[in-house]
């Protein structure tokens, strides 16, 4: 078995097809899939250098696959809450013969709302309880309130963007919701944020999902807050 010491600096990655070679063992074990299993080297934890089959090489890749997107599937979604002063979100570009269209709040909250694959209705309530209730306004005398305590408005956006992963010098959003299925729990999450919001102080306005918005907004402060659901 190699040691810690016996991992070079810089390894060389081959490229497949691979020749058969005597197994070793992973020394870093990547969520509990590695352990004690032969693989070749590893382009993921980089802690082996042992030549592998093909077939052997393809199983590796595999499970770091899977183990991706279990914890893809562990979370629902993102949201992404900023306080603001003022916000203004175009719905609506400008046509022909037609001016854009504009959504605004005053004092309040913009939630930036991303779905991933996997993303069920059941997790809704949760998100529209946090984000609603969560004391995360300054009011006049200074304590902590929530925004319907402010009270103030809310501004919810669709952002597919959150879900985004870096590969390379690109990003890839292979893991967020399919358009459909991201749609229908976008509206079904503003229906319910609407439905909470019974003081007529309180406003919730909306982005279009799937269209492409210009957000103008003038912040509270850099006083933001991501939280996974």
């Amino acid at each position: 078995m190699m040691t810690l010491d016996a991992v070079p600096a810089v390894v060389d990655l081959p490229t497949p097809p691979f020749p058969e070679a005597t197994t070793t063992t992973c020394l870093t074990p990547v969520m509990g899939f590695c352990l004690g299993r032969p693989f070749a080297i590893c382009c993921f934890c980089l802690s082996c250098n042992a030549l592998l089959s093909t077939a052997r090489w393809e199983r590796h890749t595999q499970v770091h696959e899977m183990t991706e997107a279990r914890a893809v599937s562990a979370s629902g979604g993102l949201a992404l809450l900023q306080q603001c002063l003022r916000a203004k979100l175009q719905v609506k570009p400008e046509e022909e013969q037609e001016e854009a269209q504009f959504v605004q709040i005053d004092r309040g909250m913009v939630i930036y709302i991303c779905f991933f694959k996997g993303a069920t209705d059941d997790i809704l309530p949760k998100m529209m309880s946090s984000l609603l209730n969560l004391r995360l306004c300054e009011s006049v005398s200074g304590k902590m309130v929530s925004v319907l305590d402010l009270p103030g408005s809310v501004l919810i956006v669709p952002q597919a963007t959150l879900g985004g992963k870096v590969k390379g010098r690109a990003m890839q959003y292979h893991n967020n919701i399919g358009k459909e299925d991201g749609k229908r729990l976008y509206d079904a999450f503003v229906s319910l944020c609407e439905k909470e919001v019974t003081s007529e102080e309180v406003t919730v306005k909306h982005g279009t999902y799937g269209n492409r918005q210009v957000l103008n907004m003038d912040t509270n402060g850099p006083y933001t807050h991501l939280m996974e659901f």
